[in-house]
């Protein structure tokens, strides 16, 4: 859930949600005029409790023409011998499973083979969902759009670990030797427990929100 005092962010996403469907689908300039002057409000919203402008949320906003809709942020489990894959982002120096927003236009699967290859140096095979997760429902940063989170059971092709531009190690760790520092918003206890519990039970049904 998320927490009291961060609710003025959903508030303010939900405000701005709205605004555009309200331009999208507006009949007469009164209701694009209205539509506009929301969409400033959650951007006055978010200014007012972080540290960035209006004019820089407002920028933001106007990146998503047409219906608002969540963005698709794709995990990858990779297991190798009962170790489990991860890489320290170089954003903020803590440890994740690999992965990162899908690019338009491109198939689940393939985004998460692609962001395991660009993070980890790694080939691997999308084998089934573990989990469908409303990523701005667990603990973490929260970002300033709504998101979901798809996770993948992952097999290795070819490859060694090895970090990119992105990242600074990618290392397979043990299972009981689970680095602590995770990067939350991007990998959380819960995903890491589906994880595991998918690994070592193949008939386990996709977990989801």
């Amino acid at each position: 859930m998320i927490s009291d005092e961060n609710r003025w962010l959903a508030w303010a996403r939900e405000i701005e949600a709205l605004a555009q469907a309200g331009y999208t689908y507006a009949s007469n300039p009164y209701e694009r005029e209205r539509s506009i002057r929301l969409r400033e409000i959650a951007a006055e919203i978010i200014a007012g409790h972080s540290q960035l402008t209006q004019e820089d949320v407002l920028q933001a906003f106007n990146g998503q023409p047409g219906y608002v809709t969540p963005k698709v942020d794709v995990r990858a489990a990779v297991f190798q011998d009962e170790q489990l894959l991860f890489v320290k982002e170089a954003m903020d120096g803590r440890w994740t499973l690999p992965g990162g927003w899908a690019d338009v236009g491109e198939r689940p699967s393939l985004a998460i083979e692609r962001e395991v290859a660009e993070e980890a140096g790694l080939q691997v095979k999308a084998e089934r969902v573990i989990g469908v997760y409303d990523a701005n429902r667990y603990p973490g940063k929260l970002p300033l759009f709504h998101a979901y989170k798809l996770l993948f059971l992952c097999t290795p092709v070819s490859g060694t670990p090895q970090p990119n531009f992105e990242t600074l190690e990618a290392v397979f760790f043990p299972l009981d030797q689970i680095p602590k520092s995770l990067s939350r918003f991007r990998t959380t206890k819960k995903l890491l427990e589906d994880a595991v519990e998918a690994y070592r039970d193949p008939a386990r049904p996709t977990k989801f929100d």
